[in-house]
């Protein structure tokens, strides 16, 4: 359910699911909220993105002075830099809407129990329940040190 900006509680305007007792997981009503979440999410990214390149067209300007220009260059750069993550967000949106429309949103992917309303709320992209990815993070700082 859409709601206005003013929610502290909303996420990309919608309201969190309120599961009802007894309901089956990721049925259709559930499915169909997490869709319009994600496509919202994805929505407000891409406005980001074309709010970018008009910026960067706008702001664009060959400064005389060298730590202008540089300065320039430098949030320019950061600015890329953060449209780079978004890209890659939105590519995961993607990936996680194929996953409704195939309907294995919301389990594991590595041991297919239910992720959990709670936690696809919090990360509507998540892939692994809570103690897949704690073990995952965990042995990705074995690893790396």
């Amino acid at each position: 359910m859409p709601k206005t900006a003013a929610s502290t509680e909303s996420l990309h305007g919608f309201e969190p699911y309120k599961e009802k007792k007894g309901e089956e997981y990721m049925n259709e009503k559930q499915q169909e909220h997490f869709r319009n979440l994600l496509r919202a999410w994805k929505a407000e990214l891409m406005a980001e993105v074309d709010r970018t390149v008009s910026h960067m067209k706008d702001e664009a300007a060959n400064f005389p002075d060298p730590a202008d220009r540089a300065s320039q260059e430098e949030e320019f750069s950061l600015e890329l830099r953060t449209r780079d993550r978004e890209r890659k967000l939105i590519k995961k949106i993607d990936a996680t809407l194929e996953l409704i429309d195939q309907d294995d949103y919301g389990f594991c992917e590595a041991c297919g129990v239910e992720i959990g309303i709670r936690r696809l709320e919090a990360r509507p992209t998540a892939t692994l329940c809570v103690d897949c990815k704690t073990l995952a993070e965990i042995k990705e700082k074995q690893i790396s040190g």
